[in-house]
């Protein structure tokens, strides 16, 4: 039954003819795919579709043309009249979780969405990550200011997908427990170089070379990153075994007994897996381990996800692609003497950690509004993909997952759980 209209309801501008053209046929098409109880609410009303016995989740819309851009632009189209206002949703996630877990995001694109999406696409063929184009669409994101994530993250400044243990404990715990569980999966000791590609703000590197005793080589290619790491690895008096570089992952040179890279290989773009696992294979020693944790689809929707472009790719990871595990078993076959020897998915945790940082981003906005040109469009762009990432983990839409390889000569490591208590981070304990 359908429930009494929300207060936060507002009644839109007059809709025109071939307005309601396009909402007969949006309602018709969410009508038919949707999974679990929506209701539209305009000028003309509130509409509800689908069944279930939940709540039903509300899209509010504010004006007409929002019809027309979800029909010609499918996800791309709902997300761009979000962003420019044209609905309202006081529950994002859960109606994202709602599209992800039916078939909506599919079929949604199989209408005009697939054109306006291959269209941008080749429109954004300048973001492909030649070296000065990754530089370029690492600025575009990760210098959006450290004192901005700072706000967003916690102490660790951990920009990935943490572990959680429980309910009660903090997002800081969680990371630092996920740091903590990729050093003992790489067996790290004292003895060991480790090189990390894509530093962060140097929270790796920095638990590696305190807990670990390891040396520890690590780089970026934001400026903003590397100032940041840099100031930090000497404040916690860990220069004389961590160096920050500030170079670009294909010019490295050496051999390293382990390699990390935390979720930067969703940067490299489709063209660029092969030459990363032909890196990793150029700078791994002959007895080494390689991790690499990274954001996955489904095949069939990695299929999809390469021919056309989202809102992410365009507003906030320009560049951008997220890959498949067997396309990335297929890549790393560049590492002939390597064999994958271990596969863990960790995104259900990933949910959790999306809320939270929504939450501190939310937050902090009034303190953050107006800075560096962050307007309402910024914080309703934010919003959208905090949270629409939030439902793709939660849903099973994505995942994340840690591959760990190992030359054929390594020393396999014993891989327990995640630990329960990890300890505290740096900066509240001991440092290097």
């Amino acid at each position: 039954m359908l429930q009494q209209t929300p207060e936060f309801l507002r009644v839109p501008e007059r809709m025109r003819s071939v307005d309601r053209l396009f909402r007969n046929r949006v309602l018709e098409e969410l009508g038919r795919i949707a999974p679990g109880p929506l209701v539209i609410a305009d000028e003309a009303g509130a509409v509800q579709l689908g069944a279930g016995d939940a709540a039903p989740v509300w899209i509010d819309v504010r004006r007409p043309r929002f019809y027309r851009r979800v029909a010609l632009g499918g996800t791309l189209g709902l997300a761009e009249s979000w962003i420019d206002g044209d609905w309202e949703c006081a529950d994002l996630e859960r109606l994202f979780t709602l599209f992800a877990s039916g078939s909506a995001v599919a079929e949604l694109e199989r209408g005009g969405g697939w054109l306006v999406g291959r269209i941008q696409r080749f429109a954004q063929w300048r973001n492909r990550n030649t070296r000065r184009g990754a530089r370029r669409n690492i600025e575009a994101h990760y210098d959006l200011g450290n004192d901005f994530y700072a706000r967003m993250l916690d102490a660790t400044m951990m920009y990935s997908c943490a572990i959680w243990d429980n309910e009660h404990e903090s997002l800081e715990t969680a990371q630092v427990r996920k740091l903590d569980h990729i050093c003992r999966k790489l067996g790290l000791t004292s003895e060991h170089h480790l090189l990390e590609i894509g530093t962060g703000w140097g929270a790796m590197a920095a638990w590696a070379a305190a807990k670990y005793g390891c040396r520890v080589t690590t780089t970026t290619i934001s400026p903003a990153q590397h100032a940041f790491a840099t100031e930090r690895i000497q404040r916690l008096g860990c220069a004389d075994r961590v160096t920050v570089l500030f170079e670009d992952y294909r010019d490295l040179k050496g051999r390293y007994d382990r390699i990390v890279s935390i979720e930067m290989i969703e940067a490299v773009g489709r063209e660029g897996l092969p030459t990363y696992f032909r890196t990793l294979d150029r700078l791994l020693a002959d007895d080494g381990l390689a991790l690499v944790q990274a954001i996955v689809l489904n095949d069939d929707r990695y299929e999809q996800h390469i021919r056309e472009l989202d809102m992410i790719q365009k507003y906030v990871f320009p560049g951008s692609v997220i890959p498949s595990v067997s396309v990335l078993a297929e890549a790393a076959r560049a590492m002939a003497d390597c064999r994958l020897i271990h596969l863990e998915d960790i995104g259900p945790h990933y949910a959790r950690t999306l809320r939270e940082w929504d939450r501190r981003f939310s937050a902090s906005w009034p303190e953050i509004r107006g800075r560096r040109g962050f307007d309402d469009r910024f914080w309703r762009i934010w919003r959208y993909y905090l949270n629409y990432c939030a439902a793709g983990f939660a849903s099973g839409y994505l995942g994340d997952v840690q591959l760990l390889w190992a030359r054929q000569t390594a020393t396999r490591p014993r891989i327990g759980l995640p630990a329960a208590e990890p300890g505290t981070w740096l900066e509240a304990s001991a440092t290097c």
